[in-house]
């Protein structure tokens, strides 16, 4: 039985635990709204009804990561790693394949996707290695660093393919590098050879894409090549977005989702659903919601009581924030489709359930910020 100290709900962050719960039923609903059938024909597929369940256990996940001291699990972060790594191992030999793409382990009464499970493990283990290393890193350190927690992964998170995780796990690598500290020395030849790699290494990385993620790019550069084909996504998601207006059309008004105009409309295309409904303004009060979570878990990182808990704080905030710009820039057509979901929003067990993992920590870390309560 899990034992509640009373200090621990004096410093429960409920702010961002009733902001981020809010934006979960705004997905419900809009996940709802976009996969019930037109003209109440039918019934709807049960997908509310399942994030409705993870939401729970979701919720359940966070009492129980908040509830012990985050320090504890430094120590387990290269048992931790090494499960993480396994896993992304695994799925390649024994994944289920769906879309072309092995992302997923199918045990029969669920599926989960590692590479979701491997971001928390991610930001645990990479925090852990980073803690005790001299501020600013070596040239040594920032190479061990790029290579354990940035290069490994992302090659073999490639190779399910998933780019879009493969990229984010590297980008996040690097800014937990930069903000671990560097000599402008160090900072300016790091930045160099991150630069000047993506420019050989890009012939090399566009062979070894499959032939959707090569459209998906082509699509970003001009939609408008192939709109009835591979610029059928984008175009439709900013046409769902601007049907929207300024006030939108009213909740269950929508039309771009149950007549299923738009592809992946309660997933990676949530974003246009919820736009066409509430519009301009309702727009503006959820990226308001997303905003104060942002802040909240960045001042997380500055005031936490010591250089573990200001890594871990860091690097969530870097994944919410990246996923977050990354989803809404390729729905309006500013940025690849990549397949990143919409943090708290879209569609998705096992990624609701990584995003309250990581939210559970960040709050714990701000919860035992005091010296004096938590030693």
């Amino acid at each position: 039985m899990l034992k509640i100290d009373r200090r621990m709900l004096e410093h429960f962050d409920w702010i961002t635990f009733c902001i981020v719960l809010f934006i979960c039923i705004i997905g419900i609903l809009t996940i709802y709204s976009a996969t019930r059938p037109p003209l109440d024909e039918g019934e709807s597929p049960p997908f509310y009804i399942k994030q409705l369940i993870w939401l729970l256990i979701a919720i359940m996940t966070l009492v129980i990561f908040v509830t012990f001291d985050y320090v504890k699990i430094k120590k387990y972060w290269l048992i931790l790693y090494i499960i993480g790594i396994s896993l992304l191992i695994i799925v390649l030999f024994m994944g289920k394949t769906a879309m072309g793409a092995k992302r997923w382990i199918n045990l029969g009464f669920f599926s989960f996707q590692p590479s979701e499970i491997f971001k928390i493990i991610f930001i645990i283990s990479i925090s852990a290695f980073l803690e005790n290393k001299e501020s600013p890193l070596s040239a040594k350190d920032t190479l061990k660093t790029l290579i354990i927690f940035g290069i490994i992964p992302f090659l073999l998170i490639m190779k399910q393919p998933d780019l879009g995780t493969a990229i984010l796990i590297l980008t996040i690598t690097i800014i937990m590098i930069i903000y671990k500290g560097l000599t402008i020395r160090l900072l300016i030849l790091f930045l160099s050879l991150c630069i000047t790699s993506i420019v050989f290494l890009w012939e090399i990385l566009w062979a070894g894409l499959k032939e959707y993620q090569k459209n998906r790019l082509i699509a970003f550069i001009d939609p408008s090549i192939d709109p009835r084909g591979i610029g059928y996504n984008i175009m439709q998601s900013v046409i769902t977005v601007g049907s929207g207006g300024l006030f939108g059309k009213g909740f269950l008004e929508g039309t771009q989702g149950p007549l299923k105009f738009l592809p992946e409309r309660h997933t990676d295309f949530i974003f246009p659903i919820f736009s066409e409904e509430w519009g301009f303004i309702g727009c503006l009060i959820l990226l308001a919601l997303y905003f104060t979570v942002f802040i909240r878990c960045f001042q997380t990182s500055v005031i936490a009581k010591n250089s573990f808990g200001k890594l871990l704080a860091i690097g969530f905030t870097s994944i919410f924030v990246l996923y977050f710009f990354i989803n809404i820039g390729m729905t309006l057509g500013i940025m690849p489709v990549v397949g990143i979901p919409l943090p708290f929003m879209s569609y998705g067990g096992t990624t609701l359930l990584a995003n309250f993992t990581g939210i559970a920590l960040v709050i714990n870390v701000r919860m035992r910020r005091f010296e004096l309560f938590y030693p």
